[in-house]
Formats: C-alpha cells, sequence, structure tokens
C-alpha cells in the first residue's frame, strides 16, 4: 500500500502547544510537510511542545497565503465544523491531500472554503482541539488506508 502524499496548512494558528502537537501528530501519521500562515505563531514559538523535534524531519514553513503554497496535484481539504461540510466517516481521502485547518478560535474564512475542493469535519459534539483535529483526520487517512479511500 502506497501511503500517498500529505501535507497540513495551519490558517493563524494561535498557540504553541497546538503547532507542536500537530507536528507531532505529523511524523506518527508521515505527513510531508505543515505550513502555517499569521503572527501569532511566530510569536510564541519560542514555548513550542514538539516534543520528538519533529520540526528537523518535516517542515514547518510560516507563509503568506496557503493557497499561493498548495503542493503540486495535491487536493486542497478544509476541515472545519461549518454548514455544507461532509462528515469525515464518509470521506474518501485524496491520494494526494492538502489538509487546512482553522485557527483554535475561529473558523475558515470563506476565501480559504472557496478554493479547497472539499470541506469536511468530525462530528462531535462541539468543536476540537486543533492538534485533537489534526490528529483524528491523519488517523482516518491512514486507517481507512486502499480499501475506504482514494490514496492506494
Amino acid at each position: 500500500m502506497s501511503k500517498g502524499y500529505s501535507c497540513v496548512g495551519l490558517f493563524n494558528p494561535k498557540t504553541p502547544e497546538n503547532v507542536g502537537s500537530v507536528m507531532r501528530a505529523a511524523g506518527c501519521y508521515g505527513v510531508n510537510s505543515v505550513f502555517y500562515t499569521g503572527t501569532r505563531y511566530d510569536l510564541a514559538k519560542k514555548f513550542c511542545t514538539d516534543t520528538k523535534n519533529v520540526y528537523q524531519d518535516i517542515p514547518l514553513i510560516g507563509v503568506q497565503d496557503l493557497k499561493d503554497i498548495i503542493p503540486h496535484d495535491c487536493v486542497p481539504v478544509a476541515v472545519d465544523l461549518i454548514e455544507g461540510a461532509k462528515p469525515l466517516p464518509d470521506y474518501k481521502h485524496p491520494k494526494r491531500a492538502f489538509y487546512i485547518f482553522g485557527p483554535e478560535d475561529n473558523t475558515l474564512k470563506k476565501e480559504i472554503t472557496d478554493f479547497c475542493r472539499e470541506t469536511i469535519y468530525v462530528p462531535t459534539t462541539g468543536c476540537m482541539n486543533l492538534a485533537a483535529a489534526v490528529n483524528v483526520i491523519l488517523y482516518d487517512r491512514m486507517a481507512k488506508g486502499d480499501n475506504f479511500s482514494n490514496h492506494k
């Protein structure tokens, strides 16, 4: 089974704890790179909780606009608890995916969801922590594998 290719985009993440935990998840699930926008993380990154130092193996790159850095042939997928989003249990992941997550204290802007091919959400009661959502999406991608996914 080929694991495909996946990247994570973080729109204006707020806390270094969540970004550190996202990096740890990226290492656990074979993510190729992580991009982020905004300045809040830059101000707080000295407090990073990437306890496995995954940043040494997986690039964590600050960018101006996530739309401008969609990796070649990747399908941009917004992850947000908004109306019209597809529930994760029914979702087939693309072979090459760029998952974009909103900040801990807000939602993705329409300008982001508009350029994403799909928007998915994790069915929960209330919203999840950013790092928890990243872990769930990446685990689902791995767990579905070739049987329930497009990433063969």
